[in-house]
């Protein structure tokens, strides 16, 4: 299982926003290439960004620094946040991004989706996030009327390889990871499944990993130290601490 700690950008700063509040932001690096060192050091080989900017205006505010990160690192880097148009899926795959993850678009143009799976393939993922069981868009501004079994079934009858799954009311809020949810997942979809959201022990890495989940996602935890970056990795790897 690949362990894929994360990095919120916002203004070109790491920041984390709290169940997905823009009006609960905390600001944890201005200089993110120092964060992405500490993730390489501790052994990470892949790297969750999001661009919050992004998700809410559909804009690629923070690509210079995507780019920079991209340019700067070893990593597989990972971007999602506003990307609505395969020119944005273009501009990140060449600004050096190794897969883009589709968010509202792929709730409100399956068409864009299943376009974009056909040109890029496994360079595409798309991100599912949670709220009261439906599928919460734009920031996880508005949520839509599609389940998350009807939005699973759709996304995989595309051709979708992995799935970036987050449960909203977890995130951030260092309460664990919903375990039966990606249980579920990961047991009736043939698509990678990564979890997100809530992630907040190491106990949570073993379950996931026992779940059968292909990746996890850190956040919070990692920044206010409640996971060893490096013993998080080794659990992923199948390794006994």
């Amino acid at each position: 299982m690949i362990i894929l700690p994360a990095i919120d950008l916002f203004g070109g700063q790491a920041v984390r926003l709290y169940q997905g509040d823009y009006n609960q932001m905390t600001v944890y690096d201005a200089a993110p290439l120092h964060t992405v060192a500490q993730f390489e050091a501790a052994g990470a080989t892949h790297l969750h960004l999001v661009d919050l900017e992004g998700a809410k205006t559909g804009q690629t505010t923070n690509l210079p620094t995507i780019e920079r990160i991209a340019a700067q690192t070893g990593l597989f880097v990972e971007v999602g946040g506003g990307i609505r148009s395969m020119d944005t899926v273009r501009r990140y795959l060449e600004a050096g991004a190794s897969r883009v993850i589709l968010g509202t678009a792929a709730v409100t143009d399956p068409d864009f989706t299943a376009q974009a799976v056909a040109q890029y393939g496994d360079k595409i993922a798309v991100g599912a996030d949670l709220k009261d069981g439906k599928v919460a868009i734009k920031g996880w501004l508005e949520t839509s009327q599609n389940t998350w079994e009807t939005f699973f079934d759709q996304m995989q009858a595309l051709g979708v390889r992995t799935m970036i799954c987050t449960d909203i009311s977890r995130d951030g809020a260092m309460e664990g990871t919903n375990r039966a949810l990606y249980r579920t997942l990961a047991q009736r979809y043939s698509m990678d499944i990564i979890a997100s959201g809530g992630v907040s022990s190491l106990e949570d890495i073993r379950a996931l990993k026992e779940a059968g989940v292909a990746g996890a996602i850190i956040g919070k935890a990692y920044y206010t130290g409640a996971i060893d970056l490096a013993q998080a990795i080794a659990l992923g790897k199948g390794e006994e601490l």
